[in-house]
């Protein structure tokens, strides 16, 4: 399945997720806007990775005090597909 989450408070406009329902895995992240080796990064770490442990990994990352950053937002998108 693919998902798209518009992230609040950082610099990416949107964070397109497809998943993979039945294994509960991620197989591919894109980010639009962000800081490009960055959001790029993320993307390739957590290919294949399972929803939860991402979701453990990258949950409350904070970017220029925002109280939130590119990661925490794939975070938050995660666990609304994990329900």
């Amino acid at each position: 399945m693919v998902k798209e989450y518009f992230p609040q408070g950082t610099c990416s406009k949107k964070i397109t997720i497809d998943y993979d329902e039945d294994a509960g895995r991620i197989r591919q992240v894109t980010f639009l806007g962000g800081c490009p080796g960055n959001t790029m990064g993320v993307c390739r770490l957590v290919q294949g990775k399972p929803l939860a442990e991402v979701i453990g990994m990258l949950e409350g990352i904070d970017c220029r005090n925002r109280g939130t950053s590119c990661p925490d937002q794939l975070a938050r998108a995660l666990k609304e597909i994990a329900g």
